[in-house]
Protein backbone atom coordinates (compact mmCIF):
# COMPACT_ATOMS: atom_id res chain seq x y z
CA UNK A 1 0.00 0.00 0.00
CA UNK A 2 1.39 3.20 -0.84
CA UNK A 3 0.26 6.39 0.83
CA UNK A 4 3.00 9.25 -0.59
CA UNK A 5 1.20 12.06 -1.67
CA UNK A 6 1.05 14.98 0.90
CA UNK A 7 2.05 18.16 -1.17
CA UNK A 8 1.25 19.58 -4.39
CA UNK A 9 4.40 17.98 -5.76
CA UNK A 10 4.11 14.49 -4.91
CA UNK A 11 0.60 14.94 -6.86
CA UNK A 12 2.31 16.06 -9.84
CA UNK A 13 5.13 13.73 -9.74
CA UNK A 14 2.67 11.00 -8.95
CA UNK A 15 0.48 12.44 -12.31
CA UNK A 16 4.08 12.30 -14.66
CA UNK A 17 3.92 8.82 -13.93
CA UNK A 18 1.09 8.29 -15.57
CA UNK A 19 2.58 9.23 -18.98
CA UNK A 20 6.02 7.98 -18.15
CA UNK A 21 5.07 4.29 -17.45
CA UNK A 22 2.68 4.41 -20.48
CA UNK A 23 5.04 5.01 -23.09
CA UNK A 24 8.38 3.80 -23.79
CA UNK A 25 9.69 6.84 -25.92
CA UNK A 26 8.93 8.83 -22.40
CA UNK A 27 8.20 12.13 -24.01
CA UNK A 28 7.38 14.31 -21.15
CA UNK A 29 8.77 17.72 -21.27
CA UNK A 30 10.01 17.03 -17.88
CA UNK A 31 12.60 15.29 -15.65
CA UNK A 32 11.47 11.65 -17.01
CA UNK A 33 11.43 12.62 -20.75
CA UNK A 34 15.34 13.20 -20.93
CA UNK A 35 16.03 9.89 -22.33
CA UNK A 36 13.60 10.25 -25.68
CA UNK A 37 15.12 13.98 -25.76
CA UNK A 38 18.87 12.48 -25.61
CA UNK A 39 18.18 10.26 -28.23
CA UNK A 40 16.87 12.87 -30.55
CA UNK A 41 19.17 15.16 -29.75
CA UNK A 42 22.49 12.75 -30.35
CA UNK A 43 22.45 12.45 -33.86
CA UNK A 44 23.24 16.03 -35.25
CA UNK A 45 23.18 15.31 -38.75
CA UNK A 46 19.38 14.04 -38.65
CA UNK A 47 17.34 16.41 -41.33
CA UNK A 48 15.38 17.60 -38.21
CA UNK A 49 14.78 21.54 -39.13
CA UNK A 50 14.97 23.38 -35.78
CA UNK A 51 18.47 21.66 -35.90
CA UNK A 52 19.41 23.93 -37.74
CA UNK A 53 21.50 27.01 -36.29
CA UNK A 54 18.52 29.52 -37.22
CA UNK A 55 16.54 31.89 -34.34
CA UNK A 56 12.55 31.46 -34.50
CA UNK A 57 11.63 34.20 -36.93
CA UNK A 58 9.39 36.06 -34.20
CA UNK A 59 11.84 36.11 -31.98
CA UNK A 60 13.57 38.64 -34.66
CA UNK A 61 10.91 40.00 -35.19
CA UNK A 62 10.40 41.31 -31.42
CA UNK A 63 13.92 42.76 -31.49
CA UNK A 64 13.38 44.54 -34.42
CA UNK A 65 10.45 45.96 -33.53
CA UNK A 66 11.42 46.80 -30.33
CA UNK A 67 8.76 45.07 -28.17
CA UNK A 68 11.49 43.29 -26.13
CA UNK A 69 15.28 44.74 -25.73
CA UNK A 70 18.64 43.42 -24.05
CA UNK A 71 18.71 42.00 -20.75
CA UNK A 72 18.69 38.99 -18.75
CA UNK A 73 17.08 36.12 -20.54
CA UNK A 74 16.56 32.53 -20.04
CA UNK A 75 15.52 29.85 -22.94
CA UNK A 76 13.40 27.04 -21.80
CA UNK A 77 13.88 24.05 -23.64
CA UNK A 78 17.07 25.44 -25.29
CA UNK A 79 17.82 22.29 -27.51
CA UNK A 80 20.89 23.18 -29.57
CA UNK A 81 20.51 26.59 -28.48
CA UNK A 82 19.98 28.45 -31.75
CA UNK A 83 17.56 31.05 -29.82
CA UNK A 84 20.09 31.42 -26.78
CA UNK A 85 22.97 32.19 -29.23
CA UNK A 86 21.08 34.79 -31.22
CA UNK A 87 19.95 36.68 -27.99
CA UNK A 88 23.53 36.48 -26.52
CA UNK A 89 24.48 38.09 -29.92
CA UNK A 90 22.08 41.09 -29.47
CA UNK A 91 23.71 42.30 -25.69
CA UNK A 92 21.08 40.09 -23.26
CA UNK A 93 22.57 38.21 -20.92
CA UNK A 94 21.27 34.28 -21.02
CA UNK A 95 20.90 31.09 -18.87
CA UNK A 96 19.67 28.32 -21.30
CA UNK A 97 18.04 25.30 -19.64
CA UNK A 98 17.28 21.38 -21.61
CA UNK A 99 17.04 18.38 -20.19
CA UNK A 100 18.84 16.35 -22.60
CA UNK A 101 22.77 16.51 -22.24
CA UNK A 102 23.49 15.75 -25.91
CA UNK A 103 21.30 18.98 -26.67
CA UNK A 104 23.49 20.94 -24.04
CA UNK A 105 26.65 19.53 -25.36
CA UNK A 106 25.63 20.58 -28.78
CA UNK A 107 24.89 24.14 -27.97
CA UNK A 108 28.13 24.28 -25.99
CA UNK A 109 29.88 23.43 -28.61
CA UNK A 110 27.73 25.99 -31.11
CA UNK A 111 28.75 28.98 -28.21
CA UNK A 112 32.82 28.07 -28.07
CA UNK A 113 32.41 28.67 -32.30
CA UNK A 114 29.98 31.73 -32.41
CA UNK A 115 32.21 33.51 -29.50
CA UNK A 116 29.04 34.12 -27.98
CA UNK A 117 28.87 33.55 -23.43
CA UNK A 118 25.50 31.53 -22.34
CA UNK A 119 25.45 29.86 -19.02
CA UNK A 120 23.85 26.30 -20.37
CA UNK A 121 22.37 24.21 -17.72
CA UNK A 122 21.33 20.22 -17.81
CA UNK A 123 18.17 19.76 -15.75
CA UNK A 124 14.49 20.12 -15.52
CA UNK A 125 13.71 24.00 -15.11
CA UNK A 126 11.39 22.98 -12.62
CA UNK A 127 13.92 21.29 -9.97
CA UNK A 128 16.92 24.17 -10.57
CA UNK A 129 17.39 26.05 -7.76
CA UNK A 130 17.55 29.77 -6.95
CA UNK A 131 21.02 29.59 -6.77
CA UNK A 132 21.15 28.44 -10.52
CA UNK A 133 18.86 30.02 -12.18
CA UNK A 134 19.14 33.70 -11.21
CA UNK A 135 16.32 35.76 -11.39
CA UNK A 136 14.78 37.72 -12.37
CA UNK A 137 14.72 37.68 -16.20
CA UNK A 138 13.44 40.38 -18.62
CA UNK A 139 12.84 37.69 -20.87
CA UNK A 140 11.66 33.91 -20.39
CA UNK A 141 12.01 32.49 -24.32
CA UNK A 142 9.88 29.20 -24.98
CA UNK A 143 9.83 27.94 -28.71
CA UNK A 144 8.84 24.03 -27.96
CA UNK A 145 8.89 23.26 -24.44
CA UNK A 146 5.09 24.56 -23.18
CA UNK A 147 3.79 22.11 -25.38
CA UNK A 148 5.30 18.93 -24.14
CA UNK A 149 4.07 19.35 -20.89
CA UNK A 150 1.29 17.38 -19.84
CA UNK A 151 -1.62 19.37 -18.41
CA UNK A 152 -0.79 18.96 -14.67
CA UNK A 153 2.97 20.82 -15.23
CA UNK A 154 1.22 23.89 -16.40
CA UNK A 155 1.16 24.37 -12.37
CA UNK A 156 4.65 24.54 -12.19
CA UNK A 157 5.35 26.40 -15.50
CA UNK A 158 2.65 28.98 -14.26
CA UNK A 159 4.71 28.95 -10.67
CA UNK A 160 7.87 28.80 -12.62
CA UNK A 161 7.35 32.27 -14.20
CA UNK A 162 5.67 33.68 -11.33
CA UNK A 163 9.32 33.12 -9.67
CA UNK A 164 11.59 33.95 -12.62
CA UNK A 165 9.89 36.79 -14.31
CA UNK A 166 10.54 40.25 -13.76
CA UNK A 167 7.76 43.20 -13.47
CA UNK A 168 7.53 43.81 -17.51
CA UNK A 169 9.51 41.22 -18.14
CA UNK A 170 7.87 39.00 -21.40
CA UNK A 171 7.55 35.56 -22.05
CA UNK A 172 8.34 34.23 -25.82
CA UNK A 173 6.29 31.23 -26.60
CA UNK A 174 5.81 29.23 -29.52
CA UNK A 175 3.30 26.33 -29.53
CA UNK A 176 1.63 23.58 -31.95
CA UNK A 177 -1.56 25.38 -32.86
CA UNK A 178 -4.58 23.46 -33.24
CA UNK A 179 -6.47 22.45 -36.43
CA UNK A 180 -3.16 21.36 -37.59
CA UNK A 181 -3.34 17.71 -38.83
CA UNK A 182 -0.68 15.81 -37.12
CA UNK A 183 1.01 18.69 -35.11
CA UNK A 184 -0.05 18.20 -31.67
CA UNK A 185 -2.94 16.28 -30.24
CA UNK A 186 -6.13 17.81 -29.51
CA UNK A 187 -8.08 15.36 -26.78
CA UNK A 188 -9.58 17.35 -24.34
CA UNK A 189 -7.29 17.28 -20.92
CA UNK A 190 -9.17 14.50 -19.49
CA UNK A 191 -9.04 12.36 -22.11
CA UNK A 192 -5.21 12.69 -22.17
CA UNK A 193 -5.69 10.84 -18.78
CA UNK A 194 -7.47 8.33 -19.80
CA UNK A 195 -4.88 7.55 -22.76
CA UNK A 196 -2.21 8.12 -20.80
CA UNK A 197 -0.07 9.03 -23.51
CA UNK A 198 0.85 13.04 -24.97
CA UNK A 199 0.60 11.70 -28.43
CA UNK A 200 3.91 13.88 -29.00
CA UNK A 201 2.81 17.41 -28.04
CA UNK A 202 -0.52 19.32 -26.84
CA UNK A 203 -1.94 21.99 -29.62
CA UNK A 204 -3.34 24.95 -28.51
CA UNK A 205 -6.22 27.28 -29.72
CA UNK A 206 -5.41 31.05 -28.81
CA UNK A 207 -8.54 31.00 -26.52
CA UNK A 208 -6.53 27.79 -24.34
CA UNK A 209 -3.34 29.90 -24.38
CA UNK A 210 -5.14 33.11 -23.58
CA UNK A 211 -6.87 31.52 -20.66
CA UNK A 212 -3.77 29.98 -19.33
CA UNK A 213 -1.53 33.02 -19.26
CA UNK A 214 -4.55 35.37 -17.88
CA UNK A 215 -2.08 36.33 -15.38
CA UNK A 216 0.20 38.16 -17.95
CA UNK A 217 -0.86 41.22 -20.78
CA UNK A 218 -0.78 39.89 -24.58
CA UNK A 219 1.41 41.58 -26.30
CA UNK A 220 0.89 39.86 -29.97
CA UNK A 221 -0.54 36.25 -30.90
CA UNK A 222 -0.33 34.85 -34.39
CA UNK A 223 0.98 31.80 -36.77
CA UNK A 224 4.52 31.79 -37.30
CA UNK A 225 5.51 33.07 -40.45
CA UNK A 226 6.59 30.76 -42.88
CA UNK A 227 10.55 30.94 -44.12
CA UNK A 228 12.02 29.40 -46.92
CA UNK A 229 14.83 26.83 -46.49
CA UNK A 230 17.40 29.49 -47.31
CA UNK A 231 16.09 31.73 -44.78
CA UNK A 232 18.38 32.82 -42.22
CA UNK A 233 15.39 32.43 -39.59
CA UNK A 234 13.33 29.30 -38.58
CA UNK A 235 9.37 29.65 -39.43
CA UNK A 236 6.96 26.94 -39.77
CA UNK A 237 2.89 28.05 -39.58
CA UNK A 238 1.73 24.70 -37.43
CA UNK A 239 3.15 27.00 -34.61
CA UNK A 240 1.64 29.89 -33.05
CA UNK A 241 4.04 32.63 -31.50
CA UNK A 242 2.96 34.41 -28.68
CA UNK A 243 4.59 37.74 -26.80
CA UNK A 244 3.01 38.20 -23.57
CA UNK A 245 4.20 40.55 -20.64
CA UNK A 246 3.90 40.46 -16.94
CA UNK A 247 2.28 42.87 -15.11
CA UNK A 248 4.74 45.91 -14.19
CA UNK A 249 3.63 46.21 -10.72
CA UNK A 250 6.09 44.80 -7.99
CA UNK A 251 2.30 42.68 -6.58
CA UNK A 252 1.65 41.78 -10.49
CA UNK A 253 1.29 37.78 -10.20
CA UNK A 254 1.05 35.07 -13.56
CA UNK A 255 -1.31 33.00 -11.42
CA UNK A 256 -4.54 34.56 -10.83
CA UNK A 257 -5.03 34.52 -7.07
CA UNK A 258 -7.14 31.59 -6.43
CA UNK A 259 -4.42 29.19 -8.42
CA UNK A 260 -2.02 30.29 -5.99
CA UNK A 261 -0.66 27.82 -3.79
Amino acid sequence: MDRTVRTVEDLLALLDGLFTSASEAGRLGTGDGKDFWDRFYTDRSRPVPFFEAKPDENLVAYLDRGLIAPGRALDLGCGAGRNALHLASHGFEVDAVDLSPAAIAWAEDRARQAGVGVRFFCGDAFALSTTELTEPYDLVVDSGCFHHLPPHRRISYLALLDRVLAPGGHLALTSFAAGEQGMGSELPDVDLYRERDLQGGLAYTPEALRRIFSGLTEVELRRMRHEPRESPLFGVTFLWTALFRRDSAASGSVRPVHDLG
